[in-house]
């Protein structure tokens, strides 16, 4: 073991080797051959490239040299294109700090059974006339950026699970086409942490039908770890144990804290609050996203229609499967 692996378990260095590839005696060379690709991409600033940072990413792409190297890439290119996110980007930051108070996001004290960190999002809580969807994404890169740092779950990863309760059809509308790809491009294909497992519960149709749009646009192995469990809180216990849940997910926990993963970032600056343009971050408006507007999205109702939401129903149960590693 290197001191690079220091803060794993010996089952994670088990789980790290058997899963991932990670090989203790050729670590080293391993991360030294993703460095030195940095060359072939002069168009980017990659302001990190030390060990540590490096091994997040071959740990994420399960040691593929230049698999690993893409998603480095990636990340930077990422901030590049969207220099405006990431202007101020810390809990402090007004925008930011509001969202993670209001549970952008969250986080359960226990791992789940796999070591997996579970993310929680309460959709409703979205306040508009305090904070756009741009600060949810941020606070929720942010959120992950500190968390990345622990590499356990470097190894083991998350589970995100939301829940759409009283989440509107006025908020769901905001959800535009280029909000919908930025948060795509930023998680999915930017950042390197592994996801296990992604629940919606409580889902109104509009969300129903908002996946069938975004669904091209993941990643097949993303698509197999989505799971839509509607009100069926029990096909979601198949998969998280119900005495490491809050009762909102009908587990045997008191209900959820949403302060509790902002205070932890935030310490004593909590209750400091400040004046913020909620303007600050928002989206411009293009003609794709008309294809979501209220009107739209009411006529999509007649699109997906009910056979569609059946076989969808069908095939959720037919998911509901654990998921027994994160490859």
């Amino acid at each position: 073991m290197t001191h690079l692996q220091a803060g794993l378990s010996p089952e994670t260095l088990e789980k790290a080797r058997l899963e991932l590839n990670e090989n203790p005696d050729t670590l080293h060379q391993d991360i030294q051959e993703v460095r030195d690709m940095v060359i072939t991409r002069p168009d980017i600033g990659f302001l990190r490239t030390d060990d540590a940072f490096i091994l997040r990413f071959l740990r994420a792409r399960k040691f593929h040299h230049f698999e690993a190297f893409r998603l480095l890439a990636q990340y930077f290119e990422y901030r590049q294109q969207n220099l405006d996110m990431f202007k101020s980007f810390k809990a402090t930051d007004p925008g930011i700090k509001q969202a993670l108070k209001d549970g952008f996001p969250g986080g359960l004290a226990n791992l789940d059974h796999y070591g997996r960190k579970i993310l929680v999002l309460f959709a409703a809580n979205w306040d508009q006339s305090r904070y756009t969807l741009v600060d949810i994404l941020r606070a929720i890169l942010l959120s992950l950026e500190a968390m990345i740092e622990d590499p356990e779950l470097q190894v083991n990863g998350f589970v995100l699970i939301i829940d759409w309760s009283n989440f509107t059809f006025k908020q769901a509308s905001k959800l535009t086409p280029s909000m919908l790809r930025l948060a795509i491009e930023g998680l999915q294909d930017s950042f390197p942490a592994r996801f296990g497992g992604i629940h919606f519960v409580n889902q109104p149709w509009y969300i129903h039908a908002l996946y069938t749009v975004i669904r091209p646009f993941l990643k097949e192995k993303v698509r197999r770890r989505i799971f839509l469990h509607g009100n069926n809180l029990n096909s979601l216990h198949q998969l998280i144990h119900p005495e490491i849940l809050p009762s909102e997910f009908g587990g045997m926990l008191p209900p959820y804290d949403m302060g509790t993963w902002a205070r932890t970032l935030l310490d004593h600056e909590y209750d400091d609050d400040s004046e913020y343009n909620v303007e600050s971050y928002s989206m411009p408006v293009t003609e794709v996203e008309k294809e979501l507007s209220p009107k739209s999205m009411k006529r999509s109702q007649s699109v997906v229609d009910p056979t569609v939401l059946k076989r969808m129903d069908k095939n959720e149960e037919e998911n509901m499967q654990p998921l027994l590693s994160l490859d």
